[in-house]
């Protein structure tokens, strides 16, 4: 039975590799105004992906540092992490947040849904901003090797706009909130600080 997604017809599909994060499923189409024929990959991530601005009353933000695998570099990032199918991608990412950077946030706000790497995944990935931070505990992954640094927020924005950060997530997520104090959204007393008006 042939079924389409949107101009691409799907004449089958058959799961190539699974592991307990992700599964890669190659689909048999062709295009719907042309009939070629040819094959789509789609790589399924099973968690759905968070990120955090943990930003202080003072202007700062919290970033982690870790080295990443697939591309033998270290990387300043905020603090970001995987929601389990059957958990809110807001419980898991106060999760992370205590886990990574050992605070906790009093007031949360969805800043950002993403799909990230359209092209070959169907990752989703939604960002939060949290406000009113507190130290908080929690047992750290055993896995990640951590480095907790808070900075100034035009700082970290200008480490976006060098390339010194190249992670997707820490780049949209500190571009939204400089976005937001621009227009006035932030809580009291942020909005010049972060949007540096002078």
């Amino acid at each position: 039975m042939v079924t389409r997604r949107g101009p691409i017809a799907i004449h089958g599909a058959r799961e190539v590799y699974d592991n307990p994060w992700i599964s890669l499923t190659q689909h048999d189409v062709s295009a719907v105004s042309t009939g070629r024929a040819f094959s789509y990959t789609v790589v399924h991530f099973k968690k759905t992906a968070t990120g955090v601005v943990p930003l202080h009353d003072d202007g700062t933000v919290t970033l982690v540092g870790q080295h990443r695998f697939p591309f033998d570099a270290y990387s300043w990032e905020l603090p970001e992490g995987g929601a389990e199918p059957e958990e809110a991608p807001l419980d898991a990412i106060k999760r992370e947040l205590a886990e990574e950077a050992g605070l906790a946030g009093a007031d949360w706000r969805q800043i950002l849904h993403m799909h990230l790497s359209n092209s070959v995944t169907d990752e989703n990935c939604f960002v939060y901003l949290a406000t009113g931070l507190s130290p908080a505990s929690a047992e750290a992954d055993d896995t990640e090797d951590l480095t907790i640094r808070r900075m100034p927020f035009a700082e970290a924005l200008a480490m976006c706009a060098d390339g010194r950060i190249t992670d997707a997530i820490t780049i949209s997520g500190l571009m939204r909130v400089h976005h937001m104090a621009v227009r006035g959204e932030l809580p009291d007393g942020l909005n010049d600080m972060i949007a540096e008006k002078r």
